[in-house]
């Protein structure tokens, strides 16, 4: 080895990395602990690389003895040594793994972790585990040894401006014949790191469930294996504490909240395979990623095969664990993972199984299934559209705001509260509850006491598109199409204006339509309203008003549907256009664009021409505010 080998290059952080440590740096967040389970995460995952490389590479671990992470502390040097005899990294991979963060939304995270009270909370769950060590660290020394090579790196950095890397010497490259050693220099407030009474608290608190033994070398030189290294998923349910599956969670999702919900069971027959899942009990900030990836593991025969085996659909990504296969082989590849028959019979079984645990939860203890659903109704809404063999479960599952009452309703509910002579179960899909409630869409409904489901998650524009029903009655938009209310009668005390002859609905209908032209497909009387003059519908064919909105926003053709004007024709507004038609009035034109902008705003759209609505507006406020032209002379 020339001397030259051991000169360094410096290299410069990718600038979302150089934010990152900036704050970590500066951080004072509460939990700095979090580091030590990021160290040992990342050394149980090299652990686990290799033993699966390994499989087809047996000779790769010929060298090196067993897999094991190991901590040390000096307290002379004040650093903390965390090692792994795992896959370990090659100059190159320093420089990648350890200098960039290639994940997309680091946006959005630097933003959550610059905003957070206690950001260390988001590290875990983010994937940047590593850099949290610079919350107790001014200096970072990582030096690497990849299985089957020679040659050992070290990579450094103090966490500002950039790091280096270069051949190690031989000091440092002594006893690593494989795998990665951290050395943390801690910062004067981070001792406490090196007492072996808290590492150990530590550990058994965040990584009592990693498979690894993970070992620690105490003062007197003696070594001690200070985690269980049991796979939970693989206990019986019997012999498991409640903490226990609160820590594997934690540890699995790194999270800090409770499971609300946890599924442990074991399948036996042609297929033998372990589940352990958690349902989050908040929400995770990335659920609504572009990517809706999952975050199961999957293990075969206790060795860790991938995450990104999609062994849940993508509607069910909030949920957490690993499922354990006795069956699949070790080197099964991705192309495998994607058309494995065995694997594809796993999913479809757990998934049915989960679903089938929320009912079950939903039926026993509301209260607990209520906070389920406020995190992640909007994302199993999704499983309403994409999965038609579940459906049916998911719409009985699903629950809804609407104008009956204040607390979320099921379907089941609203079917047992029909109203009688009501055939369809009534909905409304917009932006917000509160914009909703005031749409004029709702009047007729509201007059005669019916029950309307107010949605407003956009994934409800998308699953509405399809003909549903529950219990054999249809689910009706109030916003497309014809509505007939049936037999329901108006309640008690509702306003019920006269109805006009067909001749005046006829000559009103004519006029509105000669002057927006083509701007409406169609013009007619409503059945949805009663105080308002005139709303906007889609007609019974093709997508609702609000999927035709979303689908705007997103520069997606919808075959340029027009709206149907409906009218009011006892509405003051309206009648104005009957008369001013009789009198070939000026004022025409101005009143049935008046009526088509109030429809608009109303729709919580815009007017086509905003400066001209605003004129018009303004003629009719004016000439309503003028006083009376008196003649010359005559009495004040």
């Amino acid at each position: 080895m020339s001397g030259t080998e051991h000169v360094a290059q410096s290299y410069a952080f990718q600038a979302e990395v150089s934010e990152l440590l900036h704050l970590m740096v500066r951080s004072v967040y509460s939990e700095t602990e979090i580091f030590l389970r990021e160290m040992i995460s990342n050394a149980s995952d090299a652990c686990d690389k290799l033993r699966y490389e390994a499989i087809g590479k047996p000779e790769l671990m010929s060298d090196g003895g067993r897999l094991v992470v190991e901590i040390a502390a000096d307290k002379t040097a004040n650093s903390l040594t965390i090692a792994d005899t795992g896959i370990g990294m090659d100059r190159q991979e320093l420089i990648d793994n350890l200098g960039t963060i290639a994940r997309s939304g680091t946006r959005a995270f630097m933003d959550r972790l610059r905003e957070a009270k206690d950001g260390a909370s988001l590290i875990g769950q983010f994937g940047v585990g590593f850099y949290s060590a610079f919350m107790v660290a001014d200096k970072i020394d990582v030096i690497s040894r990849r299985a089957g090579s020679s040659d050992t790196w070290v990579w450094r950095s103090s966490g500002s401006g950039g790091f280096e890397v270069a051949q190690a010497s031989a000091a440092e490259a002594a006893g690593l014949v494989r795998g990665t050693k951290v050395v943390l220099h801690l910062k004067e407030d981070a001792k406490r790191y090196l007492e072996q009474d808290e590492i150990e608290r530590v550990v058994r608190t965040y990584s009592d469930h990693i498979l690894f033994p993970i070992e620690l070398k105490g003062a007197d030189g003696k070594v001690s294996q200070v985690n269980e290294a049991s796979a939970l998923w693989q206990r019986a349910k019997s012999e498991i504490k409640p903490e226990e599956y609160k820590k594997s969670y934690q540890g699995l999702a790194g999270a800090f909240d409770e499971p609300a919900l946890t599924l442990h069971y074991k399948a036996e027959g042609r297929l033998s395979y372990a589940v352990l899942l958690f349902a989050p009990s908040s929400r995770p900030f990335d659920l609504f990623g572009p990517e809706r990836k999952g975050h199961i593991k999957l293990y075969v025969r206790r060795v860790y095969i991938t995450d990104d085996a999609e062994l849940l659909p993508p509607y069910l990504r909030f949920v957490r664990g690993v499922i354990d296969s006795e069956d699949l082989p070790l080197n099964i590849s991705r192309e495998m993972l994607q058309n494995n028959p065995q694997l594809a019979q796993i999913r479809k079984a757990v998934s049915g199984r989960f679903i089938s645990e929320l009912s079950t939860l939903a039926g026993k203890d509301p209260a607990a299934f209520a906070k389920i659903w406020d995190a992640f109704g909007s994302v199993l809404k999704e499983g309403i559209y994409e999965d038609p063999e579940r459906r049916d479960q998911l719409l009985a599952l699903a629950r809804f705001a609407s104008t009956k009452e204040a607390q979320l309703r099921s379907l089941q509910d609203y079917v047992a509260a029909l109203k009688p002579g009501q055939a369809e179960i009534y909905y409304l899909v917009g932006e917000s509850i509160e914009r909703l409630k005031a749409n004029p869409k709702l009047e007729a409904a509201r007059a005669r006491d019916i029950e309307v489901l107010l949605l407003t998650d956009p994934v409800d524009a998308f699953w509405t598109s399809l003909s549903l029903a529950f219990e054999g009655k249809p689910l009706k938009s109030l916003s497309q199409g014809d509505v007939d209310f049936g037999e329901s009668a108006p309640a008690e005390g509702a306003a019920c204006a006269p109805t006009p002859t067909a001749v005046d609905t006829a000559v009103i209908i004519a006029a509105i339509k000669g002057v927006l032209g083509e701007r409406v497909s169609e013009v007619r009387a409503s059945n949805r309203l009663v105080d308002s003059a005139a709303c906007l519908v889609a007609s019974g064919q093709g997508p609702d008003r609000e999927l035709q909105r979303l689908l705007s926003l997103q520069k997606h053709t919808v075959g340029g549907a027009k709206p149907i004007l409906e009218i009011n024709t006892s509405h003051p507004l309206v009648r104005g256009i009957s008369e001013a038609k009789f009198s070939a009035s000026e004022d025409l034109p101005d009143l049935c664009e008046l009526l088509f902008d109030q429809a608009l705003i109303l729709d919580g759209d815009v007017p086509e021409d905003p400066a001209s609505f605003t004129k018009r507006m303004n003629r009719f406020v004016v000439r309503g505010l003028a006083p009376p032209v008196r003649a010359p002379g005559s009495a004040g």
